[in-house]
């Protein structure tokens, strides 16, 4: 029952569409006929609100974090958790993921995942969550593309965590990292022709 709680919780966290519901509270209309459509930060920036952006980001993020940190409550002891690779904790994590990437209220059709991913990156282990920002911050300030960005960002959470020791989270974020680098297929395709815009150009 914690395990199916656990999941559910993640899921109604992470489906709240917070760039939708921030940018019409401000007036700027619909997210979704913006842009690239994406309910999330960066075509939030879009409307050419930062603060809106940077509010969205930060909310995205808190979704994917508190799941995961009410479903460690949950857990009978804190010995458990490292060694159940689907108990609980990594239940709500991938909930929190999928609800972004596919909520209900929204015909299923989300964001894709990278911001409510850094949150459970830093609710599972706040050591994955520091690599996950440093490699996120690092490449976006490099080469100001934002897909390519959060693609490594979600790779370098699941390296992360079979080199600092937390094994029995390596499944889950696989298994988020494919679907977050399936999500991106179509910024694959336009990085390959060189098409992807980069932050801050006005094409």
């Amino acid at each position: 029952m914690d395990h199916f709680l656990a999941l559910i919780i993640g899921y109604l966290c992470g489906s709240i569409p917070f760039g939708l519901v921030l940018a019409q509270a401000a007036g700027k209309g619909d997210i979704r006929n913006i842009g690239s459509g994406n309910i999330g930060a960066t075509n939030v920036l879009r409307t050419g609100s930062k603060g809106l952006a940077a509010g969205t980001l930060f909310l995205d993020l808190l979704k994917g974090l508190v799941p995961v940190l009410l479903a460690a409550q949950m857990e009978t002891s804190p010995t458990e958790m490292p060694a159940a690779a689907w108990g609980p904790v990594p239940l709500a994590a991938i909930g929190a993921v999928l609800g972004h990437c596919f909520p209900v209220w929204l015909n299923f059709k989300g964001g894709k995942g990278v911001a409510t991913n850094a949150g459970v990156a830093f609710g599972l282990a706040w050591q994955i969550g520091l690599a996950y920002a440093l490699v996120w911050i690092a490449v976006l300030a490099i080469i100001r593309i934002s897909s390519v960005a959060g693609m490594s960002a979600v790779v370098a959470a699941a390296i992360a965590a079979v080199v600092l020791g937390f094994e029995s989270f390596v499944p889950v974020l696989v298994l988020i990292a494919a679907l977050i680098i399936w999500l991106h297929r179509a910024n694959l395709g336009r990085l390959a022709k060189g098409e992807e815009p980069r932050v801050g150009s006005k094409k």
